[in-house]
């Protein structure tokens, strides 16, 4: 495919620094800087982020569980993040869940509840306004359903879900965790998701110029995604 051809041969064109990366970097060194006892992963499911450790107990939460989730982590929960959440935690992260919860106001009150004195909550979230993202949300979950094997194959079990992108900007989420009640709040755009486009080489070709002239511009309302620390006073 010339698509992956193109990102494979000028990766500093066509992609950009890994947020996955700079997620567990910050969850790294939260970890290191302070007693971190207890970390709670939101809509983890079977794909955690970190490993189970005897330096704290890990527990995940999603609305649905399968059989490695009681394996995995130490402890897990089945319910939505928008619910008050039992335990207190030290930390309390995740990874492109955000941007499937139909009211995140719920979800960062809750999310701020259930944190400790001076705890830390870190995610990964993809924004809304993104060319992505608005196709998203004009096809609809069910033809996006029978889209992904055609256009993303090998992709059906980790994509597919309902998307409502609730506050998902760096705007918007900023103004959600500073009503709840949070400080030092971080952000960090990314402008990269032009891989969901390789499919068709001219709307590849175009997204990347997009991203690009956004990323030089700071125009972080256009972002892929954003990286977004915070922490409870």
């Amino acid at each position: 495919m010339i698509s992956k051809r193109l990102l494979n041969r000028y990766p500093g064109f066509f992609s950009s620094p890994n947020y996955v990366d700079d997620l567990k970097l910050r969850i790294a060194q939260d970890i290191c800087s302070r007693n971190v006892e207890s970390i709670l992963e939101v809509g983890g499911i079977d794909r955690p982020l970190l490993d189970k450790s005897q330096g704290y107990s890990y527990d995940g939460l999603d609305i649905e569980s399968r059989e490695d989730c009681y394996s995995i982590y130490d402890n897990f929960h089945v319910q939505s993040v928008e619910v008050p959440i039992d335990g207190r935690y030290d930390m309390v992260i995740s990874i492109t869940l955000l941007e499937h919860v139909p009211d995140n106001e719920k979800s960062i009150q809750s999310i701020f509840d259930c944190l400790k004195s001076g705890a830390w909550t870190h995610h990964y979230v993809p924004s809304k306004w993104h060319p992505y993202s608005l196709g998203l949300r004009i096809i609809g979950p069910k033809w996006q359903i029978r889209l992904i094997p055609i256009l993303r194959p090998g992709t059906e079990h980790v994509t597919g879900y309902p998307a409502f992108f609730d506050h998902c900007s760096v705007v918007a989420m900023t103004n959600i965790l500073n009503k709840a009640g949070f400080l030092n709040i971080n952000a960090k755009p990314y402008y990269r998701a032009n891989d969901y486009f390789a499919w068709c080489l001219p709307a590849f070709l175009l997204v990347t110029v997009f991203e690009w002239v956004c990323s030089k511009w700071g125009w972080s309302i256009f972002a892929s995604g954003f990286v977004i620390s915070a922490k409870k006073p």
